[in-house]
């Protein structure tokens, strides 16, 4: 079930993130809610770009918070055309049946090598039974 679209243009990337409760992964008597998230990048610049990084904030409803970076993402470091798009799809567990991700990519324009961030809007994940 997909509850929560979220979309933010940023330096002319845009991103656009899903959400989906993964039930069958998770496993509440032991505090852990899974969560898969969607994500499509499409480069609305005139230039050709490369992805090079990843950095997320991670909060969980009872106060805890991580952070995640590192390169690229899933294994990748895409390189998007003018126009083009890229998706992916990754997982987060909670602790708590609600929580939220934001972030942001750091970016090259490939022709003068200039580094740009791209903000990953903030999603929430929430367990479908919570928005009863």
């Amino acid at each position: 079930m997909v509850f929560n679209m979220v979309t933010k243009v940023t330096e002319g990337i845009e991103v656009s993130v899903d959400t989906i409760y993964e039930e069958g992964q998770s496993r509440p008597t032991d505090r852990l809610y899974l969560f898969s998230y969607h994500v499509t990048i499409e480069n609305r610049t005139p230039e050709k770009v490369q992805l090079l990084r990843r950095y997320w904030q991670i909060f969980d409803s009872n106060g805890e918070y991580r952070e995640v970076e590192g390169p690229g993402v899933v294994g990748e470091q895409p390189i998007l055309l003018p126009g083009e798009k890229y998706s992916y799809e990754s997982f987060c567990n909670l602790k708590t049946d609600m929580g939220k991700m934001k972030g942001t990519y750091t970016f090259e324009r490939l022709k003068d090598r200039k580094m740009f961030i791209a903000e990953i809007p903030e999603f929430k994940m929430i367990v479908p039974s919570k928005l009863n």
